[in-house]
């Protein structure tokens, strides 16, 4: 009688390199290597037909590789709890491994389902780190050290896998199959493990040594990044290979521009995992303001589908938004400032325009977006009030025009010195692009005084200590209550490995 299986389950995860389930599965017995695709988790309000796509590539590239290790992955379509359980009573079920995945609010809600449904059977669940992320933590003093200690570990080697008999590995599934619209993305970038490679490994060599000075400009971050983003919030790349890869460039000590670059993305990488743990740590950050003085707070601003869809009338941030549905992707920056417009000039909150970012971005990562949203949106109360001039960050990071002009090419007719500003040139009204939706000066003033009348309430100032001992970085003190400090005296996290 063939030995009951050994689940290998894989979510955020895509790789067979550095995957320590794996790894220790293959030590305990044949192992089926599996993948489910999840209706529910694929309808979400968040999920859309790039994401799919890019998984899909990696889905493809992962059962090649598995398949010369012995065993083809295997891909359902259903919920994991009916999945698991048809193979269980189809072919024994001796174990189920898998990574710890710091997801959103459903991917949580089913996990427990999991676990229920597995101490029901009796099914050993054994879950391993992926990243620096710490569960049940209890504090956050020394998270930097355990970080740099995690990251040091040797990488997992891929095990041979004996191949199943009776096992078909299913088709993977199609958009329309998940529920999916159709999602043109034309400049998406690849997904697998092939592509997360030459993206490391070209960074690393050439592509990154302008990192620093490049990364806030749409144009230049486009290649001086590192564009490893959605490769590590899919898992064809672990944070440990990147880490490692990025320990070993330093040490040769490459001159130039190079130890800026390296030091900055270093940072980089370790803030991805800070972010991420704030969300590991309160989960419903997802659904509800950090700081209590802002829930319950409704959206009263209107022009949500003139921001969605490029049509403000600020021309450098239609540009970002016209940019990013077309590719996927944008330099920090520039998220946060598509973030600033919606929450501050245009009253829409947060929520909102962060599940739309969230569709469009492919390298979307919950543990990132929603504290960054929160943050950006000014509903922590712990960070600095940041909001952004749209047309000042136009003419700093885009001073020619020439990314506006590409993604606007109704403006066309616009002289250069009014490109920023076209309302301006006499020609405006023979534009085939609105007006603008707001006086931005004006709704900045208004929404600064806003947000620093509600800092400076009574009450503000004790929950915002508490989130700042539970989620704040042990670095520096980020100030939260009394005068209206400067900017500079905040943090701007760059949590994205660009």
């Amino acid at each position: 009688m063939p030995a009951p299986l050994h689940i290998v389950w894989f979510k955020r995860d895509l790789r067979v390199e550095d995957h320590r389930p794996l790894a220790a599965a293959a030590e305990a017995g044949p192992v089926l290597p599996l993948f489910v695709a999840e209706p529910g988790w694929w309808g979400q309000e968040t999920m859309a037909g790039r994401h799919r796509d890019f998984v899909s590539e990696c889905l493809a590239e992962l059962r090649a590789a598995l398949a010369a290790l012995g065993q083809p992955l295997v891909i359902r379509l259903g919920e994991p709890e009916a999945v698991f359980e048809a193979i269980r009573r189809a072919h024994g079920l001796a174990g189920l491994w898998s990574h710890e995945e710091t997801g959103d609010l459903h991917s949580f809600a089913r996990d427990r389902r999991v676990a229920a449904w597995a101490r029901a059977r009796g099914v050993p669940w054994r879950e391993f780190r992926q990243a620096g992320v710490i569960r049940r933590i209890g504090s956050r003093d020394g998270w930097a050290r355990r970080w740099d200690a995690f990251m040091a570990e040797p990488v997992a080697k891929p095990p041979a896998l004996p191949p199943l008999s009776g096992v078909e590995p299913g088709p993977i599934p199609s958009a329309a199959a998940l529920g999916l619209a159709p999602d043109p993305c034309p400049g998406r970038q690849a997904g697998g493990r092939r592509a997360a490679l030459e993206r490391l490994e070209s960074f690393l060599a050439k592509r990154g040594e302008t990192y620093r000075r490049a990364m806030s400009a749409p144009v230049p971050a486009a290649e001086a990044c590192s564009r490893l983003s959605p490769h590590l919030a899919w898992g064809t790349l672990s944070m440990r290979e990147a880490a490692q890869a990025l320990a070993a460039r330093r040490a040769e000590r490459p001159g130039g521009l190079w130890p800026g670059a390296l030091a900055s993305f270093s940072g980089r990488l370790h803030w991805r995992d800070h972010f991420m743990q704030k969300l590991e740590d309160e989960p419903e950050i997802e659904r509800r303001a950090l700081h209590p003085a802002y829930r319950g707070d409704e959206a009263a601003g209107e022009g949500f589908d003139a921001w969605a869809n490029g049509e403000t009338g600020l021309p450098f941030a239609d540009a970002c938004m016209r940019s990013l549905a077309a590719t996927g992707w944008l330099n920090f920056r520039m998220r946060a400032m598509l973030v600033s417009l919606a929450a501050h000039h245009l009253g829409l909150g947060w929520r909102r325009p962060g599940a739309h970012l969230a569709r469009l971005f492919t390298d979307y990562e919950p543990g990132i977006h929603w504290p960054q949203v929160q943050m950006q949106a000014g509903m922590t109360g712990v960070n600095t009030i940041r909001i952004y001039n749209p047309v000042k960050q136009g003419k700093d990071q885009d001073a020619t025009g020439a990314f506006i002009r590409r993604w606007l090419p109704e403006l066309g007719p616009v002289p250069a010195p009014l490109i920023h500003e076209p309302w301006l040139w006499d020609g405006a009204r023979a534009l085939a692009y609105p007006p603008p939706l707001i006086d931005h000066e004006a709704a900045a003033r208004r929404a600064r005084e806003a947000l620093w009348r509600r800092r400076e309430a009574a009450g503000f100032a004790g929950p915002a200590a508490a989130i700042q001992a539970k989620h704040g970085s042990r670095r520096a003190g980020i100030p939260h209550r009394g005068g209206r400090r400067k900017a500079a005296e905040g943090q701007l996290s760059l949590p994205f490995p660009e």
